[in-house]
């Protein structure tokens, strides 16, 4: 079962997390177009979507606490992120996902590495 949070910064945003790679993989499957997807860099993790109330157009338009939330939420379920005082969080567009038949459950990679 996909988990989904209403923010605490902004209830009319939601989150939805993966707890395992098939969950990840139905989330892959079902993004829209203006989710903002999130997860550890270089770790295994969770993999975190951000849907605002109304589409936005650029990163800029989500405010810093928003982000800061979703990133919390994707360090706090890595195995190996949570433990660790820092990581790298990996946030983009859930339409630059890049995902191929020959990866792994719940792998993507990006279209567009910018």
């Amino acid at each position: 079962m996909v988990y989904f949070f209403e923010s605490i910064v902004d209830p009319s945003t939601v989150i939805y997390m993966g707890k395992d790679k098939h969950e990840n993989e139905f989330l892959i499957k079902y993004a829209q177009h203006h989710d903002i997807w999130f997860h550890v860099a270089n770790l295994s993790s969770a993999h975190v979507y951000l849907r605002m109330a109304k589409p936005i157009e650029s990163y800029a338009d989500i405010p810093k606490e928003l982000v800061m939330e979703c990133a919390q939420l994707t360090k706090a379920n890595s195995i190996e992120g949570c433990k660790k005082a820092e990581c790298g969080i990996n946030y983009t567009w859930a339409v630059n996902l890049l995902r191929t038949n020959d990866m792994q459950t719940g792998a993507v990679s990006f279209k567009n590495n910018k």
